[in-house]
């Protein structure tokens, strides 16, 4: 219980993102704004110590938080900052030790930031800190007002502000960390504010000092930590900071990134050190790649799983897919539905895999359809082979067995199975089961007509006459 308790207000909808959705379900660096926050979090506590105060569209923002065992906190009536925590109380286990309240349109600070804040509150031992941050142009926040011995005296509204307070710079960035005994003793003293009838968390400032609880500023000197997402202009500049940090960490831990400017890698993707990532690449979702891989250029992989020393060539594409240790890919290449490609398979140029997998040293190298497929050990897949897997009504499965020769061209008609060490001679429609070992051909055979061409040709060439008369 000597854990810090978690208060993340999530309740707004955000109308100037001019948007239906909830301003917390909006996403920057590849998760949504609240999912950052509380990944923020969990670097401080348990997700059982962690409240979300949720209100708009309470039920689609509770389902997109990936954090299991957080607690949930619904303000039905959004009347204040202060009303929410009114709201959160009921759902705190613990009263004791630090409480520390976030915005959950708050992707940008950092898990670093937020221990120093912990620290500077233990050691303090006073009611609380407000984190604030110096701007160029503070219009419309409010402002820190410091007294003698640099604790909060007020923080002052921009509407409510006299012309010495306007020039103050410091501002209330909305985020707050205080001694948890002292503030749930107090709360119950904030009053609605008589203009709007909402509760507002900054009074809680006055009342904690009023009760021998000062409360500090904690100032963040990189503003762009605290910038809040109101604006679709805002949510871009967000999404290019957490991105730059996803590549600078994954570049310190040993991955090169070439032109990281063009790279996307979103927050839940994790890459082993020595892997190249080409130029305009983009990781998505819960993608995991291996160590000494090689993603090229312009490829995009979203919720895959690459083993060690894989190698995608130029310009692959593949979503919910595996690929083993030591296979190539691409260029060119399509995996979806659950593709699973072996250890080193090989998969070429325009070749995709649909709810297919293939087995070790399998190969598959050039202008291959493949779908609903089952691919054994060291089969060779030859250039525009084609699984007939959809008959109109439904998807039907076709069996590789190992060692297979599939020749070019081959069209395979499921359902289907073709038999261990089997031979599929080019050019073949294969309708049947063909068994190990033996030699399927399903093509006419070939008829040749010497000079049928010859004669074709003469016969229709106009005759002198008509070539004088231009007939």
């Amino acid at each position: 219980m000597n854990e810090p308790t978690v208060v993340i207000l999530a309740a707004g909808l955000g109308t100037r993102m001019r948007s239906n959705k909830a301003k917390v379900l909006h996403e920057a660096g590849g998760d949504t704004l609240l999912n950052h926050v509380l990944r923020a979090a969990a670097t401080l506590t348990s997700p059982e110590q962690t409240v979300v105060v949720i209100g708009h569209q309470a039920a689609e923002v509770k389902g997109s938080v990936i954090t299991g065992g957080v607690r949930f906190a619904e303000q039905t009536e959004q009347k204040g900052t202060g009303h929410a925590l009114l709201c959160a109380s009921r759902e705190i286990q613990n009263r004791d030790g630090v409480l520390l309240i976030l915005n959950g349109d708050g992707p940008l600070l950092k898990p670093a930031t937020l221990a120093c804040l912990l620290e500077a509150q233990k050691t303090a031992r006073v009611g609380g800190h407000v984190v604030t941050t110096d701007v160029e142009n503070p219009e419309g926040y409010g402002r820190i007002v410091r007294d003698e011995e640099g604790n909060i005296a007020a923080i002052v509204e921009q509407k409510s502000a006299r012309p010495h307070e306007l020039a103050i710079h410091e501002i209330n960035t909305g985020v707050y960390i205080f001694d948890a005994g002292a503030f749930w003793n107090c709360l119950n003293e904030i009053q609605p504010n008589d203009a709007t009838g909402e509760y507002y968390l900054t009074d809680m400032v006055e009342i904690l000092s009023r009760h021998g609880h000062p409360v500090r500023p904690f100032l963040v000197k990189d503003e762009t930590e605290l910038l809040g997402i109101n604006t679709r202009v805002e949510l871009a500049v967000a999404d290019g900071i957490l991105r730059a940090r996803k590549n600078e960490e994954l570049m310190l831990s040993g991955v090169t990134i070439e032109n990281p400017s063009s790279v996307l890698i979103d927050a839940g993707v994790t890459v082993g050190a020595e892997t190249t990532i080409g130029a305009n690449v983009q990781l998505r979702g819960t993608t995991r790649i291996g160590e000494r891989c090689t993603i090229g250029a312009g490829s995009i992989l979203r919720d895959c799983i690459l083993e060690d020393d894989v190698t995608l060539f130029a310009y692959v594409v593949a979503q919910d897919s595996t690929i083993g240790k030591g296979a190539q890919t691409g260029p060119f290449s399509r995996l979806r539905q659950k593709a699973r490609v072996g250890e080193r398979v090989h998969i070429g140029n325009f070749v995709e895999l649909k709810n297919t997998s293939m087995d070790n040293g399998a190969k598959a190298n050039h202008l291959a359809y493949l779908g609903d497929a089952s691919i054994g050990e060291r089969t060779n897949v030859g250039a525009g082979t084609i699984t007939c897997n959809y008959d109109g009504a439904r998807k039907h499965p076709t069996v590789i067995e190992s060692n297979v020769f599939v020749g070019s061209n081959a069209t395979l008609v499921a359902p289907i199975r073709l038999g261990e060490g089997s031979y599929i001679a080019a050019g073949s429609v294969i309708t049947g089961d063909v068994e190990a070992d033996a030699l399927a051909i399903g093509r006419e055979r070939q008829t040749v007509k010497p000079g049928w061409a010859k004669k074709r040709r003469e016969a229709k060439e106009p005759s002198s006459g008509d070539k004088r008369s231009g007939t």
